[in-house]
């Protein structure tokens, strides 16, 4: 598998690493996951990165739909945080962000990737992202952050993710970011239906065949919720999906996933264990 060279080192796979939500933020869809300020963060990841996380995934908008937040604002809530972890951590520390005000700060603060849930529609933050040598999250999704959307229809989705994956990629490195420094994110939940969803998990191979690592986010994930109802309009809300989320977590080990973006000890426990059986 493709290693993940980062600002100050490199990751290799197997085994798969799992990145440690941390949310500077009062409404994250989670509520277990909601560090109101920089110093609850710097805590919280902490304690994960003492519960066993490789690595810290921080962010300070949430990905819910919603009005725009001001660069200024976030960068006050995340970049003090990615300081103090990035200091402190002693894992790599990836900013969550698709401002390319606010990932030039962090990455002056010491984080070692952007973890980019626009994908790659900004030129302004790929620049950033190429001058500073960072690792870039590709994430898939098909159009602005934070809008509510129809879901679109795709003949097949796992062929619609490679092609946009090729293109995307693409433009990354044609603004200079070197493609050891890309890793794919399908982008569960973002403009994609629990079917999409559940193909894509179950074609992970297909789109390891890409060449890069696959970054996976899909701890307490809506169409877990609606999987377990039966139902989308049903579905059970985020704290009841810790079962599920560790099920999935294993699956997607055995696909071949390389990283893991969870909130729970016991979903990373599930990554070793699974890891363990497949190595």
């Amino acid at each position: 598998m493709p290693s993940w060279r980062l600002r100050d080192r490199t990751l290799s796979f197997p085994p798969p690493l799992a990145a440690g939500i941390v949310n500077v933020t009062n409404d994250s869809f989670f509520e277990g996951a909601r560090s109101g300020t920089p110093e609850q963060a710097i805590a919280d990841g902490l304690a994960l990165v003492d519960a066993g996380f490789d690595m810290l995934d921080v962010g300070a908008v949430a990905a819910r739909s919603g009005p725009p937040v001001a660069p200024a604002d976030e960068a006050a809530r995340l970049v003090p945080a990615i300081a103090g972890l990035a200091e402190r951590a002693g894992v790599p520390v990836l900013a969550d962000t698709y401002s390319a005000a606010v990932a030039e700060r962090a990455l002056a603060a010491g984080a070692a990737a952007i973890n980019d849930i626009s994908g790659g529609l900004d030129p302004e933050l790929l620049a950033v992202i190429a001058k500073a040598k960072a690792g870039y999250v590709l994430m898939h999704i098909e159009g602005p952050p934070r809008e509510d959307r129809a879901t679109r229809r795709y003949d097949d989705v796992v062929d619609h993710l490679r092609a946009w994956f090729e293109r995307r990629m693409a433009v990354a490195v044609d603004a200079g970011i070197e493609e050891e420094r890309i890793v794919l994110d399908p982008g569960l939940d973002f403009d994609l239906s629990v079917e999409d969803d559940l193909a894509i998990l179950r074609r992970l191979g297909e789109l390891g065949a890409l060449g890069r690592p696959l970054f996976l986010a899909l701890s307490r994930k809506d169409f877990l919720g609606a999987v377990l109802a039966g139902s989308w309009e049903r579905r059970s809300g985020p704290g009841e999906r810790g079962a599920a989320t560790m099920a999935v977590v294993a699956l997607a080990v055995d696909e071949g996933a390389a990283m893991l973006r969870l909130h729970d000890p016991e979903a990373l426990d599930a990554m070793r264990v699974a890891a363990a059986i497949a190595a």
